[in-house]
């Protein structure tokens, strides 16, 4: 019996479905940039709007202000919200915002979206 492309590679057929998953809802949502690429070319989306899609993973808010971990599979980036409070770990959340490039430091890259809008992807 032939064996999957994902099975040959050794990747389990649950993550290689979910990141499929969510390479499709990337592309069909107009204008959102995967995060891997943002951070791996931080110069040139410095200080430039940018609009990505992702699973909050981590996150702390309070009166109104908050800080999340947002990834979409291709790649982790902190969201810092100045006027909407931060939304629950798990949920699943499009964010419109500035892009700052932090620091590279060899192969990693920090950075971080001051939020503009959610939306709900």
């Amino acid at each position: 019996m032939p064996r999957t492309a994902a099975r040959q590679r050794g990747v389990p057929a649950a993550k290689w479905c979910l990141g499929m998953a969510t390479l499709l809802l990337l592309r069909s949502c107009a204008g959102v940039t995967p995060i891997k690429t943002l951070l791996d070319d931080p110069a040139r989306f410095n200080d430039k709007t940018v609009r990505v899609v992702g699973e909050v993973e981590e996150s702390v808010g309070a009166l109104g202000i908050g800080a999340y971990q947002l990834n979409d599979s291709t790649g982790t980036i902190s969201v810092v919200s100045e006027g909407g409070g931060a939304p629950r770990s798990g949920a699943h959340v499009g964010v419109e915002g500035t892009f700052k490039a932090v620091y590279t430091l060899g192969p990693r890259s920090g950075a971080v979206i001051v939020e503009k809008r959610r939306f709900t992807p």
